[in-house]
């Protein structure tokens, strides 16, 4: 399985590892800590070095509760990093929006992939994706980053997920958006309690069979504290036991904050599957 991000072709044979690089002053887990750009770039060099496969730049926060950024605000954030990163790194470098106007703008100053919380639902995100080469991360989110985890509600979750998914990648390709550019990712903690979240790593591989490469972003979330009551600065060994059994499940690609821990788990688990044959 191979993954196309503009000159890229990512080889998803076995998992790897997306590092995250928030540019954001009030992302849940590193808010602040990259909003400088020389820190961001020494940073998302770092995470080339231990192993990271993409680098996804955010300017925005979608933690819950999180208030909208004003677009010209986000591009300020972002376009300048994604700029620098594109030319630099030998990595494909994702940006993490939901904005059309930033989407066009990132790919224009290098980003090859999109990573959409809103699984290319603004008008004219699939416009702006679909008339260049990037590729495209479709998120499943039931309701808004203010609001989203007020009261989720599901029948069952997995099911209306993967629907969910399907719709809009079919959506994404009669748009002409080539499947080998497509990834889907559940949208863990996006509109979901502790027991949506468990049933939907449970029935990861319910998702993966639907052909497209899927991302779990399971990094530091509350789910973590919710099991072991750690605060979001001690959740490591939670955060890798979960990138550990996402791969297993089918992900192949994992998101994540720690990313040398992380890449040591996902070949772990890839060893594992080699192992049954699978």
């Amino acid at each position: 399985m191979r993954l196309t991000c503009g000159p890229f072709a990512v080889d998803l044979s076995t998992p790897v590892v997306m590092g995250v690089l928030n540019v954001t002053p009030d992302s849940f887990s590193d808010g602040g800590h990259w909003f400088d750009p020389v820190r961001a770039i020494d940073r998302a060099v770092e995470m080339v070095e231990e192993g990271a496969a993409f680098i996804d730049v955010g300017g925005e926060s979608t933690r819950p509760g999180a208030a909208t950024v004003p677009v010209d605000e986000e591009l300020r954030r972002v376009i300048p990093l994604v700029e620098a990163l594109a030319g630099r790194l030998t990595v494909p470098v994702s940006i993490d929006t939901r904005k059309p106007e930033v989407m066009r703008a990132a790919i224009a100053a290098g980003a090859t992939l999109v990573n959409d919380i809103a699984a290319l639902g603004a008008a004219g995100a699939l416009e702006a994706v679909a008339g260049s080469g990037a590729a495209v991360c479709l998120m499943h989110m039931q309701g808004e980053p203010r609001s989203m985890q007020a009261a989720p509600d599901y029948h069952d979750v997995v099911a209306e997920v993967v629907a969910y998914l399907q719709d809009r990648a079919a959506a994404c390709v009669a748009a002409g958006i080539a499947h080998e550019r497509v990834v889907l990712d559940p949208g863990f903690g996006f509109g979901k309690l502790l027991e949506h979240n468990l049933d939907l790593l449970a029935g990861l591989d319910r998702l993966a069979a639907l052909g497209f490469p899927v991302m779990a972003g399971l990094s530091r979330k509350s789910m973590i504290g919710q099991v072991t009551g750690r605060p979001v600065g001690e959740r490591l060994a939670g955060s890798v036991a979960l990138a550990t059994l996402a791969a297993l499940g089918g992900a192949r690609i994992i998101r994540a904050h720690d990313v040398a821990a992380t890449v040591d788990a996902v070949k772990i688990a890839a060893a594992l599957a080699a192992r049954q044959g699978r």
